[in-house]
Parts: structure tokens; sequence; C-alpha cells
């Protein structure tokens, strides 16, 4: 499969990227000539979808896909699904409000199974996305598991984080809390229907005033309401914008340096499998009383 896949046929052959991407995600033979063959689209925009849990994430993806669909734009969608600890498999049920999508001609999806990674993306997903932006896209959304704190990783990933919020995320300093401040280029709050949004909007935006200096982009925040695709024009502005100011930056080499630094990490991990790991902790369980994960973790390091 490796060897029929080319980096020109990615650009006008929807199968082709399906089959290079499974080509990653299996690390199938000749995977890592074919990622050092792309040439990335440095014109396509990377937008990276989190936020916790039941705040309209997939709803909102759904209506930024109208939008940009409407706009002639051809969109790629990745889409990081929960995955079982067991088997790695995924939970697939978000996906079914994009359904409408799945055969248009400018839409591609796809959906991942995060397979235990944290972060709340796939542990192929910067491999991926390159293969993605080698391909003839306007916009790359990726959206996350929604498991919260851990989902920091998106904002190595993409051009603009969108954090989705729902106005119900709990007091000021909650939201603080929840790591998502850091990360955010743009706010969505979702469901501004509901009451007391506006007042949970206008005290966001106070808690983010003084985090900025002159020189950076402010955070924009955006209500919407995304079952209704109210607010998804001054949402893609917001996003369009900030993209914008910040396509020339010192934010691009260390983007570049931390994805390096994560696939070398991967590279020098590559020689342990899960699936032996499980085989070692079952029989060191087996055959001791009581089980230190620190001593057996020692005494597998020493081994390697």
């Amino acid at each position: 499969m490796g060897q029929t896949i080319t980096a020109g046929s990615l650009k006008n052959d929807i199968k082709a990227l399906a089959r290079a991407i499974s080509l990653v995600e299996n690390e199938a033979d000749n995977y890592q000539q074919l990622l050092q063959s792309i040439q990335p689209n440095t014109g396509t925009k990377v937008i990276g979808i989190t936020g916790p849990p039941g705040a309209g994430k997939s709803t909102l993806v759904d209506a930024l896909l109208d939008k940009l669909v409407t706009n002639g734009k051809k969109v790629a969608v990745l889409c990081v699904d929960p995955s079982s600890p067991f088997n790695l498999g995924a939970v697939l049920g978000d996906r079914i409000r994009m359904s409408d999508w799945y055969t248009h001609p400018n839409v591609f999806i796809r959906s991942l199974a995060s397979r235990g990674a944290m972060g709340g993306l796939h542990p192929k997903i910067i491999e991926i996305t390159d293969i993605v932006l080698a391909a003839d896209f306007d916009y790359i959304m990726i959206e996350t598991v929604g498991v919260g704190q851990s989902e920091i990783e998106i904002a190595g990933l993409a051009d603009v984080t969108v954090v989705v919020v729902v106005p119900e995320a709990g007091d000021e300093i909650q939201t603080m809390k929840a790591g998502l401040m850091e990360i955010a280029n743009v706010f969505a709050v979702n469901k501004g229907d509901r009451p007391g949004a506006d007042k949970f909007i206008k005290n966001l935006r106070l808690m983010l005033a003084p985090a900025f200096t002159k020189t950076q982009v402010p955070v924009e925040v955006v209500k919407t309401i995304a079952h209704e695709k109210q607010g998804i024009d001054e949402l893609l502005k917001a996003i369009d914008q900030y993209v914008q100011a910040n396509h020339f930056n010192d934010k691009k080499a260390w983007l570049l340096t931390e994805k390096a630094y994560q696939l070398i990490l991967k590279q020098r991990m590559s020689d342990i499998d899960k699936q032996t790991l499980k085989n070692n902790v079952t029989q060191a369980l087996q055959s001791h009383t009581t089980f230190n994960l620190y001593n057996f973790v020692h005494q597998l390091n020493q081994q390697l």
C-alpha cells in the first residue's frame, strides 16, 4: 500500500488520502518514506476545537463546516474520539452530527481513536495532520476528545485554538482552573441562549483583559448558538483574524520544535510494545503478592 501512494496523489485523490492516514496509523511499510516526501500546504489553516465534555464541540464543527463549504472552501475534519482502555477502539457517537457531510466533495472527515493518549489527541496526530496538510484543503479542523485539563497538546498543533465553553461552566475561578485559559486564542461561548450567558461572557472578557500586553493579539470571546448556526460568522472572523496576525512570529519555531521533540520521543520509544508490557505486568502480578510499579519500571529500564 505504501508504494502506491505518492505525495502528489494526496492532492486530488480522497481515497489515496484515506489510505495514507491508515498507513501512518498502522505504521505500515514505507510510511516513513511517505512522510519524508510530502510538502505541507502552508496556506491551509489548522483550527483546533477543544473544551470540556458537553460543550457542543461537534455541533459547532458542523456549523463551521456549513459556513465554510457554503463559501466555497474545502475542509478536512479530524475527529479524535474517546477510546476504550482495554481494546483501544473508538466511540464514534458524536460523528452522527456530521453525517450530512461524509459524501460532500469538498469535505473530508476522519474519525481517530485517542488510543489512550493524553492530551485529547491521537498518538500520531502530528503525522496525520501533516498528511492532510499535503492535500488540497483550505481549512483543517481538529476536534479533540474533550477531557478537560490534559488536552493542552492541541495548542502545539493548531494555528489557532478555539476553546468551547458553556454558560454553566461554573464561576470564573473554576473556568480558569479548567486548564484551558492559557491555550485559548478564541473562546466560543456556546449555547448562548441559555440564562446567564451574557453575564458569563462579560466576566470572561474582564478576566482575560489584564493577561495581555499591547503587543499580543487579544483573546476574542464569541457567543454562539451552534444548533441554530448563530454567531458562526463572528467566530470564523475571529479565527481568520488571529491566524493572519500570528502568521509570522517566533511561535512557529517553537511549535515545530515541540513537534520534533514529540516525534523523536516516539521513535525512541518505538521498541516498547504495549502488549508485551502488559504481559510483563500480568506476570509480575501473578508472581508477587505485592506489586510496586516503580520497582517494575526500574527493573525494566535496566533490561532495555
